[in-house]
């Protein structure tokens, strides 16, 4: 029978229904009050699709238990190719004078080679890769995720309509699953990034909230995407230009931030110039900018020189000048008794009753600090940084870009990827201030590439996950590109890239389950019954216990071993395959005896044992903490129809 939909999306907090009113707090409140919360549709539930791989997408979504062996699956990862860059001799050149790459393609395992892409579901995908990650220390987990998912249903699942309620309900629920999975895999030190639109930030937001921790919220970036230019306006407010990008650290207090700088214009206040700064500070000489340009290019006549040249364009011979001699040019800025230290406020003062004399603050760990008057000269060489090879004025990185280009990208990489295609600048700047090279950076909503490519380019260790066809089609071609070096479009330049490098490509294997002709549930035994018994308790987040040893056991089952808390369970899978004559029925001596085995070894709270065999089992013989599950029927059993 069909679930019906029932609840509403609604966001509760503390004290919803009560008012506020003002007044002393002789009161206190809890400390530990509960943070906002988005309740939706079936939120307790897990969403289980089929995925049509040619459009990357699900196909019709049925909500499921959120422990359904479906959505929690570790499926194997199958090889399907590594591809490494070989240098060889550039043609035409001297032998080790020029080096060029070749792309060597084998089937053979190389554990050497440890940038990954995934072909299949990314929940899936996810599952398995915390089995992966589980006993990594937090130096080798992942340290930046950058994600750019479906910003709605209707681009996640094959659909033309949703009821909006339960539209917002399945993309929530798709998003809460993978979020939770991607926290655990992200290591204590790294940040996660999500790129999303104006129609879901708001939930996306309390949702991080509910999964990261409010506290751990560390911007949201305002990105400039599109150029009201050329476009007729169809919406009924104004012409939406932007998404945004919502940053969350695992634990935002061990995260640390790599100042980036962006290109500014010149900096007028910067106008005076010190003739002899290699002097001593008490013999320096200034004069203004303008007149040290003028006497530069032999101008006699600065008013004529201002009459006959635009403002623009004298501020644009004055910031060359002031980038030439960054290092001499300055300006006086104020300094606060508030926020400098003791020392530099007692010099300020000192300073102000020495009219024209210049004082230094000598400092251990940062550069010499020079006052005149009351107020700290500050050298113009303090903006300028290499940006893209070139010395540039800069300043620091705010929380709105509008500097990179989404025009023109859309054969960055040598594919075509209309409408969700992201700028390599982008993802260049996030890595930038959030990852150094060799650590790893992971995004499971592939796309066409730009993450791996751009990840590969600055040296990052990258894992990728893609559920479409255009993982072989678009994402494999373009990293094959950049390896070899032949891919010369986006930040190829800017990161000094070359080619080189590895990585592996994988499918994301079988299913332990599978439905047949008839609608009818069953397990997938062409894998072989040990490897659907190890997975099903790999899923279920089991370890695989390899100590059991019983003289009163005769085949050992697959045992599983779970820990939560102080408390031990235990899982026993007994399968019989559908050509296995002989172990049709789990009788009470076979069964009895595993428990008691078991029981005495581990000494667990429960004991669960799953099975497809027939159990001869008396109902009061049943010890207490021993449950038989029949399987499948327990997976499929929650299934919508």
């Amino acid at each position: 029978m069909a679930k019906t939909y029932k609840g509403s999306l609604s966001l509760e907090w503390y004290n919803k229904q009560k008012s506020v009113l003002l007044q002393a707090s002789a009161d206190a409140q809890p400390a530990d009050i509960p943070a906002p919360r988005l309740n939706w549709v079936n939120k307790e539930e897990a969403l289980f699709y089929e995925i049509d791989e040619t459009e990357g997408k699900g196909k019709t979504p049925y909500w499921v238990d959120r422990n359904d062996i479906r959505v929690k699956e570790a499926r194997p990862l199958m090889l399907q190719k590594v591809y490494k860059a070989v240098p060889v001799n550039k043609p035409g050149s001297l032998p080790g004078m020029d080096t060029a790459w070749r792309i060597e393609e084998s089937e053979q395992d190389d554990s050497d080679v440890e940038n990954i892409l995934i072909k299949g579901d990314n929940l899936l995908a996810l599952n398995t890769l915390k089995k992966m990650f589980d006993n990594k220390p937090e130096e080798e987990k992942i340290k930046c995720i950058y994600i750019d998912p479906p910003y709605n249903t209707q681009n996640a699942f094959l659909s033309e309509y949703y009821e909006d309620n339960l539209e917002h309900s399945e993309w929530l629920t798709l998003m809460r699953d993978r979020l939770t999975q991607m926290k655990e895999i992200l290591s204590v030190f790294g940040i996660i990034v999500v790129q999303i639109s104006d129609k879901q930030v708001g939930y996306l937001q309390v949702l991080l909230d509910e999964i990261y921790g409010r506290s751990n919220f560390i911007n949201k970036i305002s990105i400039r995407t599109k150029s009201p230019s050329g476009f007729q306006t169809v919406n009924l407010g104004v012409f939406e230009t932007a998404e945004y990008l919502l940053i969350y650290g695992k634990d935002k207090t061990r995260f640390t931030y790599i100042p980036q700088f962006t290109e500014c214009d010149y900096d007028t206040n910067y106008d005076k110039i010190i003739l002899n700064k290699d002097n001593t500070p008490s013999t320096w000489k200034f004069t203004d900018l303008l007149d040290f340009v003028a006497i530069e290019n032999g101008i006699k006549d600065i008013k004529e020189f201002k009459k006959s040249n635009s403002k623009q364009e004298i501020e644009r011979i004055l910031g060359d000048y002031a980038i030439k001699y960054a290092d001499m040019v300055f300006r006086l800025t104020s300094i606060s008794d508030s926020g400098a230290g003791k020392e530099t406020v007692e010099i300020k003062h000192i300073s102000k009753n020495s009219p024209n004399k210049i004082f230094v603050q000598k400092r251990e760990d940062y550069p010499d600090r020079y006052i005149l008057n009351g107020q700290e000269i500050a050298f113009y060489a303090k903006k300028i940084k290499l940006l893209n090879g070139k010395k540039t004025p800069t300043v620091p990185l705010t929380n709105i870009w509008n500097d990179v280009a989404w025009e023109g990208i859309s054969r960055e990489g040598g594919v075509e990827f209309p409408k969700s295609k992201k700028p390599e600048k982008l993802i260049q700047r996030i890595l930038e201030f959030s990852t150094k090279i060799d650590d790893c950076v992971l995004d499971v909503f592939g796309g066409s590439g730009t993450t791996y490519a751009v990840g590969q380019k600055l040296n990052r260790k990258w894992i990728g996950v893609e559920v479409g066809n255009h993982a072989d089609s678009l994402i494999l071609e373009r990293l094959k590109s950049v390896l070899s070096g032949e891919d010369q479009s986006g930040v190829t330049k800017t990161a000094s890239w070359r080619g080189g490098g590895s990585f592996k490509y994988y499918h994301l294997g079988e299913s332990i389950i599978k439905t047949g002709a008839n609608g009818q549930g069953d397990f997938n035994w062409s894998l072989g019954r040990k490897h659907i018994e190890e997975s099903f308790l790999f899923s279920y987040d089991y370890k695989l216990a390899t100590d059991f040893q019983s003289p009163q056991v005769g085949e050992l089952p697959a045992i599983g071993i779970q820990h939560v808390g102080n408390d031990i369970r235990v899982a026993i899978i007994s399968l019989c395959g559908p050509e296995e004559r002989g172990r049709e029925m789990l009788g009470e001596d076979e069964l009895m005896g595993l428990y008691k085995a078991v029981n005495d070894q581990y000494k667990p709270r429960y004991i669960n044992v799953f099975t497809n065999r027939g159990v001869e089992l008396a109902y009061d013989a049943k010890p207490d903490k021993l449950d038989v599950i029949k399987v499948p029927h327990a997976i499929f059993s929650e299934l919508e129809k």
